[in-house]
C-alpha cells in the first residue's frame, strides 16, 4: 500500500476503518515536509501491512489542522485503533518513527 490523500472529511473514516495509522499533516510550499516525504514511501514499503500512511494537506483542509491542534509542519500523529498515541514535529529520523510504529502494529 502506498501513503493516501485524506481530507478534513475522508481524515475520520480512515482513523476509524484502520488499527493502525500515521498522519503527515503537511503543506506544498514547506521544505521539510517534502523532505520526509521520501523516508514516508519507505516506511510504507517496509511496513505497509502494519499501517496506512496518509497526508493531510493543511491549506487545503484547516479543519482537521485546527481539530488536531497542528501549529507547525510537518507534524505526524500516530493513531492506534482511533486514538492519538504519539506526535512528532518537524523532520524525524525514519529508525524513530519504525520504532513507534511497530510499537503498536499487531
Amino acid at each position: 500500500m502506498s501513503t493516501i490523500k485524506v481530507t478534513d472529511t475522508s481524515l475520520e473514516q480512515v482513523l476509524k476503518n484502520n488499527p493502525l495509522v500515521l498522519v503527515d499533516f503537511w503543506a506544498p510550499w514547506c521544505g521539510p515536509c517534502r523532505m520526509i516525504a521520501p523516508m514516508l514511501e519507505q516506511l510504507t514499503g517496509e511496513l505497509g501491512s502494519h499501517i496506512i500512511i496518509a497526508k493531510l494537506n493543511v491549506d487545503e483542509n484547516p479543519l482537521g489542522a485546527r481539530k488536531y491542534h497542528i501549529q507547525g509542519i510537518p507534524t505526524l500523529k500516530l493513531f492506534h485503533q482511533g486514538k492519538e498515541v504519539e506526535t512528532f514535529v518537524g523532520v524525524q529520523p525514519l529508525s524513530k518513527l519504525k520504532t513507534a510504529i511497530l510499537r503498536y502494529a499487531d
